[in-house]
């Protein structure tokens, strides 16, 4: 990345909120006496105010403790939700890898899923098709290629979706605690891969808890808290802010 770098994605002043019931009602009892009583609700400001710019070639991490506003934030830049005030500007296409297995087909095997979900992501049926057998081996689930996806395990649906995504990655990727995933063999191929999509001069947008992914694999990194940014700066001084917010119990 240089000084020149085009920005690929604009973040201006973006603030998010959410209602709340304030009563919860987790039983048809308590739904039926409620008919009558209307539903209170408070507003939870996620974020507020937020503003950053994603510059081409370059990883930008997102660190922040639960709740603090960094998935929202992702789906408001990915276009799944609209930010409340402020606005988002793409200047290139985006790939997201965000909640794992939404849009597989539970009654189809993970070969007709790769190929209706890979479709979605933008990938033709003819590099589907050349990719299909590295994808499996990436996901380790060869041996279960014509097993309904219904009976996979929780892991091995996340393989599979990052399995996919890797492959169907356009300029800019948009990722939620992807080194978080399956054992360590699965996590360095996670690893060994970014580092080829690094190189081949794709973008990444990134949210981990991890200080050592973001101290490794970030340029930049941006400090969440409250749904205001913190601090930023590099991967290591973020990385660095993070974990000391923790131990201090601040944050």
């Amino acid at each position: 990345m240089t000084a020149a770098a085009r920005t690929l994605v604009a973040v201006d002043a973006v603030s998010k909120a959410f209602r709340i019931p304030t009563v919860r009602r987790d039983t048809i009892r308590e739904h039926l006496l409620g008919i009558l009583q209307p539903q209170r609700f408070r507003r939870l400001q996620v974020l507020d105010a937020i503003s950053f710019e994603l510059r081409e070639g370059e990883t930008l991490g997102i660190m922040g403790r639960n709740g603090s506003g960094k998935s929202t934030l992702l789906k408001i830049v990915c276009g799944i939700y609209p930010p409340d005030r402020g606005r988002v500007e793409r200047r290139a296409a985006v790939t997201p890898i965000l909640e794992l297995g939404v849009g597989w087909n539970p009654d189809l095997d993970a070969i007709d899923n790769i190929y209706l979900v890979g479709s979605v992501m933008g990938l033709s049926l003819r590099e589907i098709r050349r990719n299909l057998d590295e994808i499996l081996a990436f996901a380790e689930l060869q041996p279960f290629a014509n097993l309904k996806v219904a009976h996979y395990s929780s892991g091995m649906s996340a393989r599979l979706a990052y399995a996919v995504a890797f492959h169907a990655v356009r300029e800019v990727l948009i990722l939620d605690e992807i080194f978080a995933v399956g054992d360590v063999g699965f996590r360095q191929r996670c690893e060994e891969r970014y580092r080829q999509l690094h190189a081949q001069g794709h973008t990444v947008l990134l949210v981990s808890h991890d200080p050592r992914v973001v101290s490794s694999f970030c340029d930049r990194a941006i400090f969440i808290d409250g749904g205001r940014i913190a601090l930023e700066g590099s991967g290591e001084d973020v990385a660095e802010s993070y974990v000391s917010s923790l131990t201090s119990g601040s944050a």
